[in-house]
């Protein structure tokens, strides 16, 4: 069985999979918790706005208001109408996102290897499992090669076990204890590689038995969710105060301790910031939606607020720079070169021949490492029909690579010979380690390998060996192996790459390119890119001379890591962290995990990754190209963006509707809002502030800006001074709306009826303003933003019913209005925000006089 090919087995085809999985269900355990409609309306009627309408309403009762009341009710259904629908929009992207997080499972299907995700894996599907995968579903082993796993999970033990050979016929047991046909899900191979037949999916699984849940999208609070809650309290609390007060001033002067209940109650509906939290849950939901949307997974919701103060991206160079797509370009073997044409040609000198043989000795029969696949590519083109592939050789024993040994040798059994023939592959210096070079030779292998790696090639060196005793030695370095000869592969660069590390130098971003390549490979590639600077390098031996101290300081500077092992990694992402960086960094291995782990942002690739790289990282991506980390970081900046506008509007709308409510209780004015005013301006700014500025497309300069600084609040002094003048202002201009109309001896119900609709303009007036703190209402009206349309659109149908439908005029305490006072109201809601559009008209000005003065200066 050491022997097996993966050719023998053809696993299920693909219709018969799909039959499969929609009679048996996906391989999942059904969620924890199902939140059902009941579920959310139990939920809202916790909430403080749902309580005070409540509240309100039974005021009403006790007053004999019947209509009011019941037009409260007729609210309260609308807004839970709009709790739940945010609620199931965010939940749908959480949902999505579980989906996303779904283990990666590479299967036979059609005698193809496919990678499909762990949720899609049917009973009788054959499993490819190697090391760092985690097993997605129950399975018996049809073969393995030093197949270790950690069965924790499911036994608490942490010693990983060994798997034997199932013997076709027994019957899946229970997890734990040595030499087991079995592998469970949930469970993670440590060592080795094997093939396995799919026993049992979903919750007819060992770990579905004792109802374990696997992947979830983590929820755990944020920062920006820590700090938005201390300023909900902080504002509660000052609202409250007021409420309190208004109650206690109202009852006082008034003698209605009733009304002054209902009105303080007014203002706690005013002032009640219960948009805060909500906003910021749906933002983080759905921002961490896109992102999947652009190949980049969020496994950890939190880190859609890093993305965009990101500073570093250390990013591996073979699959995320390059495509991962090797081909063999040139050999070298006793000190000549050849040029592999392009298209390969069917012809290779003899005396090159062996090199090539035993590359493919040393290879998987059945490869998928994309080196291994181009080595055989090249065999089958150029030594077909000749005596250097060897089929009916077999494989009877494998040395791995080793921290200490970058090599590994295949040992083979030649039919009707006495001898084993042993295959060896590996970074240059470690064969020739292996092969015990003299200085000369050493030499000649040095710059042989040097004219290489400057071609932008990855190196890979040759050796052969036999032995005729048996056992076989614990080591390679027992062997007595001949040199052979050099390969180099050409891995294309992607061509999105250079573009995108142009928006990272632009976003005031660095790029760090980490290789297990030679440094003139590094170079070679980084010339391609445009990385720069493209003279400093930093190798793996070099970075282990060095002190923490000594590695702070060069990573200021160098941008280039070569021959670098996964364990350094860690060493580099805490050398730039403790440089005050932001740091995101890529890994697929196993080794890459603690890197992944300890990096602000840590990134898996999703194709070729491991499943314990996928677990420690906080993003995933999937396609494994350089150019999605950089749309992840567009994407992580605009949703920032646009939450602090949806914030800024939220506070600034909240100034002039809690001051209509609160100064006339002061002031011995007749009360201007009453609940249902302050129900229907809720009406316009949920959506608005939820949907609308979440929908809002980027900024043009979104990546001409500097990083986020992290320690930046969200609520900075800046932001929430801004909104308060906002608000202020805002304020200002209905108070001289409401005056003057009073002033002009109009009644208190047409003073209240211009007040509100003047309110309402100012309230869609903040809306537009806010859209952008750059750009002005007449430039963001050309960018598109279709839920935009729709809460414009309902907010003015439902201010014209409620101005000129009589009913609820009545209902809305309201009078008719004239034409000049309702051109009075719209006039007076716009000029409110005019001097935010002046600020940013001066703004650009002195930006624009500023870079013409520095092009100037350069000239």
């Amino acid at each position: 069985m050491k022997d097996f090919n993966l050719h023998s087995i053809g696993g299920l085809s693909e219709p018969e999979a799909a039959r499969r999985l929609k009679a048996e269900g996906f391989n999942e355990l059904p969620p924890s918790r199902q939140r059902g409609i009941m579920t959310i309306t139990l939920e809202v009627a916790r909430e403080p706005m749902f309580l005070l309408l409540v509240a309100c309403g039974v005021i009403y009762l006790a007053l004999g208001d019947l209509k009011e009341a019941l037009m409260l009710l007729g609210f309260v259904f609308a807004i839970m109408g709009i709790t739940i629908y945010q609620d199931r929009k965010t939940e749908r992207a959480l949902e999505a996102l579980r989906d996303l997080t779904s283990p990666r499972a590479l299967v036979i299907r059609d005698g193809e290897q496919k990678r499909i995700p762990g949720r899609d894996v049917v009973r009788e599907d054959i499993l490819v499992l190697a090391q760092g995968d985690r097993v997605p579903a129950d399975a018996a082993v049809l073969w393995n090669e030093n197949l270790l796993l950690d069965e924790s999970l499911l036994t608490g033990e942490s010693v990983p076990v060994r798997k034997a050979l199932w013997d076709g016929a027994s019957q899946i047991t229970r997890a734990g204890g040595e030499e087991q046909p079995f592998v469970f899900s949930g469970t993670m191979v440590v060592q080795g590689n094997g093939i396995a037949r799919v026993v049992a999916t979903g919750a007819a699984t060992e770990i579905g038995k004792v109802g374990k849940a696997l992947q979830s999208v983590e929820t755990e609070e944020t920062l920006l969710q820590k700090e938005t809650r201390r300023f909900v309290r902080a504002v509660a609390v000052f609202g409250m105060s007021f409420c309190v007060l208004v109650v206690v001033v109202y009852g006082i002067n008034r003698g209605d301790w009733l009304h002054g209940l209902l009105a303080g109650i007014t203002l706690a509906m005013a002032m009640v910031p219960e948009e805060f939290p909500v906003v910021l849950t749906i933002f983080l939901a759905l921002g961490a939606w896109r992102i999947s949307k652009n190949q980049v997974l969020t496994r950890r919701v939190p880190t859609v607020e890093t993305l965009g103060s990101a500073t570093v991206l250390c990013v591996d160079k073979t699959g995320t720079l390059t495509q991962n797509r090797m081909t063999v370009r040139k050999i070298f073997s006793r000190g000549e070169f050849w040029e592999v044409a392009v298209p390969s040609s069917k012809s290779l000198p003899e005396s090159f021949h062996e090199v090539i043989e035993f590359s493919i000795l040393a290879s998987e029969r059945n490869p998928f490492d994309p080196m291994e696949k181009a080595l055989r590519r090249l065999g089958e083109r150029t030594l077909n029909n000749t005596e250097h592939l060897h089929e009916d050789w077999t494989l009877i024993h494998e040395y791995p690579l080793s921290r200490g040994l970058l090599a590994l040798s295949h040992v083979h059994r030649v039919p009707l010979s006495e001898s084993y023939v042993i295959a060896a592959k590996g970074a240059p210096e470690a064969i020739a380690d292996l092969c015990h070079l003299d200085s000369a030779k050493a030499g000649e292998l040095t710059q042989a390998v040097q004219v290489m790696a400057a071609g932008g090639l990855r190196v890979l060196g040759v050796a052969k060996a036999y032995f005729k005793r048996a056992p076989l030695p614990g080591e390679q370095h027992d062997f007595k192996f001949e040199f052979l000869g050099l390969v180099g592969l050409e891995d294309p660069v992607r061509p999105t790459v250079e573009g995108a590390l142009k928006d990272c130098y632009t976003a005031g971003i660095r790029m760090v390119m980490i290789t297990g390549d030679y440094p003139g490979t590094a170079q070679n590639i980084a010339r391609q890119i445009g990385l720069t600077p493209q003279d400093q390098v930093i190798t793996g031996p070099e970075l282990d001379q060095m002190t923490d101290a000594d590695l702070q300081d060069r990573v200021r500077t160098v941008n280039i890591f070569a021959r670098v092992m996964p364990e350094q990694k860690l060493r580099l992402v805490n050398a730039l962290k403790a440089n005050g960086e932001i740091v995101a960094m890529t890994g697929d291995g196993v080794n890459d995990a603690p890197a992944l782990k300890s990096a602000h942002i840590g990134i898996a690739m999703g194709a070729r990754g491991t499943d314990v790289a996928r677990e420690a990282a906080s993003l995933v991506l999937l396609d494994d190209d350089f150019s999605s980390i950089v749309r992840a970081v567009r994407l992580g900046r605009r949703i920032f963006d646009n939450l602090q506008k949806a914030m800024a509007y939220i506070l600034a709308i909240h100034v002039p509707i809690a001051g209509m409510s609160l100064l006339p209780v002061l002031l011995k004015w007749p009360l201007v809002l009453y609940p249902v005013h302050i129900v229907f301006l809720e009406l316009i700014i949920d959506p608005a502030c939820s949907v609308a500025f979440e929908a809002e497309p980027e900024e043009k300069d979104i990546m001409g800006r500097p990083p986020r600084d992290p320690r930046k609040p969200l609520f900075n002094g800046s932001m929430v001074g801004v909104s308060l003048l906002q608000g202020m202002i805002v304020l200002g201009m209905v108070l001289m709306v409401f005056l003057l109309s009073l002033s002009r001896g109009h009644g208190v119900q047409e003073a209240r009826t211009m007040t509100f609709t003047t309110l309402v303009v100012a309230n869609l007036s903040l809306i537009l303003t806010n859209r952008s703190w750059s750009r002005t209402i007449w430039a963001t009206l050309r960018t598109p933003n279709a839920a935009l349309v729709w809460v414009f659109g309902g907010a003015l149908a439902l201010l014209m019913l409620v101005l000129f439908v009589p009913f609820l005029r009545t209902l809305f305490h309201f009078t008719p209005l004239h034409i000049d006072d309702l051109l009075l109201c719209l006039f007076a809601g716009a000029f409110s925000i005019l001097w935010f559009e002046g600020v940013k008209v001066f703004k650009k000005r002195r930006q624009s006089n500023h870079d013409y003065a520095g092009m100037e200066k350069a000239a």
